[in-house]
């Protein structure tokens, strides 16, 4: 028998062992994917400043004079077949108004680009623990234009959290229903634990109607926060949706509430037509969102926002016409006067890749 000889026995392995590797790479690479979006807008007042002064809503977002940027939003994911990864970086006014914390964490870094980033491990095909920063699991809207039908925020999005930093784990209980639990930092503290304070999150959610809890100190001066949410979805008929959400929030000293319809009405294949009704609600002035108070720092708005969604292809065209009317005189009209309302318009593109 013909002796094989060592250098070539080696050479063989070392060429297969890097064919292998080489071939594991590119499957890795293939289960990598990348998506985003990118969004811009034209706003104007109806009945307010525009220009030098400008107005707008004490809300998130869109809030911004004549032509403005939203954002560029690249996300890049692994999913393998029990871990996984999501970096999800957004640049842009929208972006940084999502990640504000971290400006004020870290005035010198660069973490303010960070919308999401985090790592998961499906343990089993029950139960998924997630690490690291992951967008707030309270409220109906959400940071993104493209996973939102209306392009300005409502009230109780805007002072909600946006994004928690911990450890959640996503239970299926059934068929139908199931929970999540999370130990997290402070609210919207992404970059790390300012004072070692904890927030525990809980869900429990029974198809597509979810019941959130959120519990913890909300800083080295504040009392312990409270706050519960709901929100569901349905589809009524093939054209029409309806979606509804409900959150209070109380810090013992002061307290935030609301209520808001979605209702959707899909009018042709490329366009549909969407109006929010939201209700929101401060006592001893809450969370500062509306701005101006009776003597007993109550005060509460009505924020009713219609939006047209028109879709070419992968851009979205919203054109959006919203009223804000409130209890106390928070606005200013053309006539520099002190008035409850305030009527905008704003135009957005969004294109989502």
């Amino acid at each position: 028998m013909r002796k094989v000889r060592p250098q070539l026995f080696a050479l063989t392995f070392l060429i297969s062992t890097a064919a292998l590797s080489q071939k594991e790479e590119e499957t890795a690479a293939k289960k990598i994917s990348f998506e985003g979006s990118v969004d811009t807008y034209f706003r104007q007042n109806l009945d307010g400043k525009n220009g030098d002064g400008a107005i707008a809503p004490n809300t998130s977002f869109a809030n911004l004079n004549g032509f403005a940027l939203g954002m560029a939003n690249v996300i890049a994911s692994y999913k393998g077949n029990n871990v996984g990864f999501v970096a999800d970086l957004v640049f842009g006014p929208r972006g940084e108004d999502a990640t504000f914390q971290s400006s004020f964490l870290r005035p010198n870094g660069s973490s303010n680009i960070i919308n999401q980033l985090y790592v998961y491990w499906n343990v089993s095909d029950k139960v998924t623990l997630t690490l690291g920063n992951f967008n707030t699991f309270l409220g109906y809207e959400v940071i993104s234009p493209v996973n939102n039908f209306n392009y300005s925020t409502s009230y109780m999005f805007s002072y909600g959290p946006f994004s928690h930093t911990g450890i959640k784990a996503d239970i299926t209980l059934s068929k139908n229903w199931s929970a999540m639990l999370a130990l997290m930092n402070n609210t919207d503290q992404t970059e790390f634990n300012t004072d070692n304070n904890y927030t525990l999150g809980a869900q429990l959610a029974y198809k597509n109607t979810f019941l959130n809890f959120l519990l913890g100190k909300q800083g080295s001066n504040t009392n312990t926060t409270f706050q519960v949410d709901v929100t569901t979805g349905h589809q009524i008929s093939t054209n029409f949706y309806l979606g509804l959400n409900a959150t209070y929030n109380d810090t013992g000293e002061a307290t935030f509430y609301g209520a808001a319809l979605y209702p959707q009405l899909k009018t042709s294949k490329s366009f549909t037509l969407g109006l929010r009704t939201e209700y929101f609600g401060e006592t001893n002035t809450g969370a500062g969102a509306i701005g101006a108070y009776d003597t007993n720092g109550d005060a509460n708005v009505f924020d009713f926002t219609l939006t047209g969604s028109y879709q070419i292809d992968n851009l979205t065209i919203k054109p959006e016409i919203r009223l804000d009317t409130t209890s106390e005189k928070t606005f200013i009209n053309n006539s520099e006067e002190a008035t409850k309302s305030l009527s905008s318009f704003v135009i957005a593109a969004i294109y989502k890749f």
